[in-house]
């Protein structure tokens, strides 16, 4: 029976919120060794397809599965969020410094910076930890993956838009898939990505895990 790793994640705080709200449920990433077009055939880690063809899956025992630095189908990713820090106590922001309790930050603030969440005791953090130092033993969000594919960026779907969190599930019935896609668009510049490019992306589906 295969191995389940689990590797960390970053997410945007926007996207943690989108995950814990049943939004997200899948996310894009651009591959680093970009597939090379030879004659009429797409080429990477030894597998290659068709120049008419969009999205590739990437199946067990594949190279590309074998090649995806966020895991394959069954693996679980854990994910990296920004937390509260006291520097008095020295530790993770706790109530009060007394009881121990994590407060990560997107569920303390909004996009803006405006408060949202409780604060503890009437204290705030003192600063920020950046979602890159965060400890395993601090996430609180477990997602197993339940698909892996190669895809072109721009032929992302409507559909897919909403699943990635970048578009409310209640405005699907609206119709506008422009709108979706243009919401997704916005999402991929935001985070320094080039739209125009149109990279090949890792697109990576996942289930979160209740502790």
């Amino acid at each position: 029976m295969p191995e389940i790793k689990e590797r960390p994640i970053l997410f945007s705080a926007p996207m943690v919120r989108a995950i814990l709200e049943g939004q997200k449920t899948v996310t894009r990433r651009p591959m680093k060794v970009q597939p090379v077009l030879k004659g009429k055939l797409w080429e990477v880690y030894g597998a290659g397809w068709g120049d008419g063809m969009t999205s590739v899956p990437a199946m067990p025992g594949h190279s590309l599965s074998s090649n995806c630095p966020y895991g394959r189908r069954g693996d679980r990713l854990w994910v990296r969020e920004s937390l509260g820090y006291d520097c008095e106590y020295g530790h993770y922001f706790a109530a009060g410094g007394k009881h121990g309790e994590t407060v990560y930050l997107c569920s303390l603030f909004d996009d803006e910076g405006a408060q949202t969440g409780p604060s503890y005791d009437g204290l705030l953090p003192e600063r920020s930890v950046p979602s890159i130092h965060l400890h395993r033993h601090y996430s609180r969000i477990l997602l197993e993956i339940t698909d892996v594919r190669v895809e072109r960026l721009q032929e992302i779907t409507p559909s897919q838009c909403i699943a990635e969190g970048a578009w409310r599930i209640e405005d699907k019935a609206l119709g506008r898939g422009h709108e979706a896609v243009a919401a997704f668009k916005d999402l991929w510049q935001s985070t320094g990505g080039d739209w125009d490019a149109n990279p090949w992306v890792w697109a990576v589906e996942f289930r979160r895990v209740q502790p």
